[in-house]
């Protein structure tokens, strides 16, 4: 067995060097865009206004109308950029922030979907819906208002 291990080592060695080039290619974590339906009449939100929707700060897009948050799943590595670029918030200190939200009664945090084609689809039907996709997600149902900063 331990005359084996080290013809391992190289093959492991190259998984991981795969593995690593890939989550710098297209589609890694960073290359997100924040969207709205594309019947929204917005244009642009600045990251702070959009800190303030997903951190359940405000329901209301700068216009008025209704805001409604979608994130995608615990643990995504889009999800961990997001909150990272846009709030300035590790995962655990998302997760204690909406801990404290909902035990004081102030908030509920966004809806989850599993991917960002799922959320795509949902923001394209409703005006009011606000999440963020992979760029590479991106149609003409919905219009980016902000990229990842």
């Amino acid at each position: 067995m331990a005359a084996r291990m080290p013809r391992l080592l190289p093959a492991m060695a190259l998984a991981l060097a795969a593995a690593l080039s890939l989550s710098s290619g297209p589609g890694r974590a960073g290359e997100f865009v924040v969207i709205v339906s594309a019947k929204n009449p917005l244009t642009s939100l600045r990251a702070d206004q959009v800190a303030d929707i997903f951190l359940g700060q405000s329901a209301r897009f700068p216009d008025g109308a209704e805001a409604i948050a979608l994130d995608q799943s615990i643990g995504s590595a889009i999800r961990d950029d997001f909150y990272a670029r846009v709030t300035a918030k590790t995962p655990p200190l998302v997760k204690a922030y909406w801990s404290k939200m909902i035990f004081t009664g102030r908030g509920q945090p966004p809806r989850e979907l599993p991917n960002s084609a799922s959320i795509r689809k949902l923001v394209a039907d409703n005006p009011s819906l606000i999440g963020y996709i992979d760029k590479s997600a991106l149609d003409a149902s919905v219009k980016a208002v902000l990229a990842a900063p």
